[in-house]
């Protein structure tokens, strides 16, 4: 069995072993079935040290023993080792979203929000415009002021996100019509993706040319990339919370588009 060792080490770290359980089980796949004597010439591991090494991957579920005379070991196919880890992973964060759904009711829990909202110096939002990094923190933070919308929501992007969003656009909406919102969206890209967005979120929708992307809550906040890398780290939007700029910004807007 010669593999490279940059393979090897690859194969460690995708399903979490360590350096003797790799050699093992890659040499137990490429035998079939094979005795502790056959596995450490085979992988080069000191026979002394092969037993304990079968023992770890038999209890991790990477070998199966054969009785007999003498003992063999059979390698577990990698498709059944990547569904269970997957299963494993999965379970795990299941798991950890219980345990923190449950942290809202705690008294530490508690005492956060107290500390937030009743320091020294408690945080105004109306004080702070802030630049944010990272797609999933600026998904984040685009929900949270949406969701705290009174009156009305812009929204300007392209029809091709919106698309590959569609379930999480549509709830969106939903919520925001519910909630008696008046909603105006302007998308630039195809026009046959625009009606067709129309149709399934029920929303008269305004097609532009402007490639840019900003969402604009009851004319006081607004938020707006000014980087799309299409990378999760490196995507870049500025948010601001000022009245007379926001209100300026979204009247010079809907005059662009031919809205009043």
């Amino acid at each position: 069995m010669i593999l490279a060792q940059e393979l090897i080490g690859r194969i460690k770290d995708h399903f979490d072993l360590n350096l003797y359980e790799t050699k093992v089980w890659l040499a137990l796949l490429s035998k079939g079935v094979a005795s502790v004597g056959e596995i450490a010439s085979l992988s080069r591991v000191p026979r002394s040290r092969t037993y304990d090494v079968l023992e770890s991957l038999e209890k991790k579920g990477f070998a199966i023993i054969r009785m007999g005379k003498p003992v063999k070991y059979l390698g577990v196919k990698p498709q059944m080792i990547l569904e269970r880890i997957k299963q494993d992973i999965r379970k795990s964060a299941e798991e950890r979203v219980n345990d923190l759904s449950k942290l809202k009711d705690t008294e530490e829990f508690v005492k956060l929000n107290e500390l937030y909202t009743q320091g020294i110096n408690p945080v105004k939002k109306e004080d702070i415009s802030t630049s944010l990094r990272g797609k999933s923190n600026i998904s984040n933070f685009l929900r949270e002021i949406i969701e705290s919308a009174k009156k009305e929501v812009v929204i300007c992007t392209n029809a091709e996100e919106i698309k590959s969003k569609l379930k999480l656009f549509s709830q969106t909406v939903l919520i925001l019509q519910e909630a008696k919102i008046k909603i105006k969206m302007a998308l630039s890209g195809d026009e046959k993706i625009i009606k067709e967005l129309e149709s399934k979120l029920s929303l008269k929708i305004k097609r532009i040319d402007i490639d840019s992307k900003f969402f604009i809550v009851d004319r006081k906040e607004v938020l707006f990339y000014i980087s799309k890398s299409g990378n999760d780290i490196d995507d870049i939007a500025v948010w601001l919370n000022s009245e007379f700029f926001v209100e300026s910004f979204a009247s010079l807007f809907e005059k662009a588009i031919g809205e009043k």
